[in-house]
């Protein structure tokens, strides 16, 4: 499909710069079937999904992944984008022209980094120096990687450490925070529980790709970057027996969604999974592990808008993210929230 259907009009001032508090109080878009668009809030969840249902989340959790560096004189600038082993990892640079394969770069707080090699996409593998783990080195010399829209307008300070981390968030190794799940608080998740409605996690780390912009004219033509993923058995097993009686399954962001579909069979099954996925989700696709999905709005242009429009149609979206700017909903990571439920 050509990439320009995806594209629209987002006014800047609609990019929202900080969370609402508390995270519950967010207002939520419910596109349901072809029924008319609701404008809810979050905290409404527990009344919009039936008994049985599962929400499933994503409990990566952000590192402080974005550093800047010389090398000499050359001011270079690091995104983590995905661990390759103990000490290496690839990732998108900042004037990477100026880099040459075995060159240092010095980060703040005693910290380098070696750049071993560079990648057909651009992206460098770099291997952090000495013996201290390189999540040690991260904590002294990085800085939460916020989005560009984000990152852009204002700086990234001490609150973000604690916005930009989800409730669920325990497994280390994500360079972006699955954001729907933001929106979570310990009173919504004890009033989903009183109304029958479950929980379970998986782990997909997020990378950094999932800012970039699609530069082809096509879909065809894009390649998406890997990303890492598990499963575990007991939890397949959970939401099998959910949906099997009767329960709907409703990821929790896109990156649940795409661990989800990855390791479904083709009638829907979901099985264990651990290793890289890049699936890429556009219309036409037929999804079989998922019933629905809560998701923030999306980039134009982008894969995670692509994805929602294949869940309901590019059309009806393209309509229910008009209605959002012309509601004055907040986009992007530290904004508002849609419910995406098809028939």
């Amino acid at each position: 499909m050509r990439v320009d259907l995806f594209d629209f009009h987002l006014p800047h001032e609609r990019i929202a710069l900080r969370p609402v508090r508390p995270r519950d109080a967010a207002r939520m878009l419910v596109v349901e079937g072809n029924a008319p668009f609701g404008d809810r809030h979050v905290r409404d969840l527990p009344l919009l999904l039936r008994k049985g249902d599962v929400l499933v989340f994503n409990d990566t959790r952000v590192i402080p992944a974005q550093l800047e560096g010389k090398r000499g004189e050359a001011r270079i600038g690091v995104t983590l984008h995905k661990r390759l082993d103990l000490r290496r990892w690839q990732a998108f640079v900042r004037n990477g022209r100026r880099l040459r394969e075995g060159d240092r770069i010095a980060f703040p707080s005693d910290v380098a980094a070696i750049a071993e090699a560079r990648h057909a996409d651009g992206s460098w593998t770099l291997r952090f120096v000495g013996d201290e783990p390189v999540e040690v080195l991260l904590e002294r010399a990085g800085k939460m990687p916020l989005p560009p829209y984000i990152a852009g307008k204002r700086a990234t300070d001490e609150a973000d450490r604690s916005d930009y981390q989800t409730m669920f968030a325990r497994e280390e190794g994500a360079v972006a925070a699955p954001t729907a799940a933001l929106h979570f608080t310990h009173e919504l998740m004890a009033a989903l529980a009183e109304a029958g409605i479950g929980h379970e996690t998986l782990t997909l780390h997020v990378g950094a790709g999932t800012f970039l912009p699609v530069k082809a004219e096509d879909t065809a033509s894009h390649v998406m970057h890997a990303e890492w993923g598990r499963i575990d058995e007991a939890t397949a097993e959970r939401l099998n027996a959910a949906r099997g009686a009767g329960g709907r399954i409703i990821a929790v962001g896109t990156t649940s969604l795409r661990l989800l579909e990855n390791a479904s069979s083709e009638y829907g099954a979901i099985r264990p999974f651990e290793g890289d996925t890049a699936i890429f989700i556009t219309p036409g696709y037929r999804f079989r592990a998922i019933d629905g999905l809560m998701t923030n709005f999306h980039l134009p242009r982008s894969t995670l808008f692509m994805l929602v429009s294949a869940l309901v149609g590019l059309d009806r979206i393209r309509s229910a993210y008009a209605h959002a700017i012309a509601e004055d909903y907040r986009f992007y990571s530290y904004g508002d929230a849609s419910l995406l439920l098809p028939e």
